[in-house]
């Protein structure tokens, strides 16, 4: 199916799509931490081969210029998120193209199934306002929320501090590399390609604290 919209070089985009019948596509924690390491291995120009590099840490993994610029993203059980900056011509596509391919051929092999996982391709939605490109930040980042309150987005965030407690604890989003916490999963995003205030730890962290403290998030 064609692309409701041009996917142009220096924008951003929120890149989202979920399971076939809405079927979760992340089972276990070996499924998440495959899909987060393709993140970074597909997004190289450098075609590499997964159990070559299966052990060694992301910033070892010579994958040469990558493809788009990730600046967030964040896994639930039956769809993903990620806020990219097209950086290369057909950069998001290529990307993307690679990463559904491999984590399909993963998944389906390791849970003995054939046919599609994903909902089609991809949908992309283009992030013209900076404050909604402001608000797509805050909102990836707090999507793993709805694990534990399921209606956050509708109602708000009942207990903020456990929310927090929540976010520094789940290892499957880009918010631990925002807050300042070193690990091998933050060579993932392009920091550099992103607005300023995505760069300051302390800064985030209060702009994301106030999303927590509102009662009710609209969008």
């Amino acid at each position: 199916m064609e692309r409701s919209i041009k996917i142009s070089v220096g924008e951003y985009y929120h890149i989202y799509n979920r399971g076939v019948e809405k079927r979760a596509i992340f089972i276990d924690d070996n499924d998440r931490e495959r899909f987060i390491r393709l993140l970074h291995i597909a997004n190289g120009q450098r075609p590499v081969v997964f159990r070559l590099v299966q052990g060694l840490p992301l910033a070892k993994i010579e994958m040469g210029e990558k493809k788009t610029a990730i600046l967030s993203y964040a896994l639930m059980p039956n769809h993903f998120h990620i806020l990219t900056k097209e950086v290369h011509e057909n950069g998001v596509s290529e990307f993307m193209e690679k990463i559904l391919t491999g984590y399909s051929m993963y998944f389906n092999k390791k849970y003995k199934r054939v046919g599609p996982l994903f909902q089609g391709t991809f949908k992309a939605e283009h992030v013209e306002r900076d404050e909604y490109l402001k608000y797509l930040f805050a909102y990836i980042h707090l999507n793993p929320i709805k694990l534990i309150e399921p209606k956050w987005k509708e109602q708000g965030i009942q207990d903020s501090k456990k929310a927090e407690q929540f976010l520094r604890s789940y290892q499957f989003s880009s918010y631990l590399d925002y807050v300042g916490v070193e690990r091998d999963e933050r060579i993932i995003l392009s920091q550099n390609e992103a607005p300023q205030y995505f760069m300051d730890k302390f800064e985030f962290k209060d702009f994301v604290a106030d999303w927590l403290r509102f009662k009710k998030i609209q969008g």
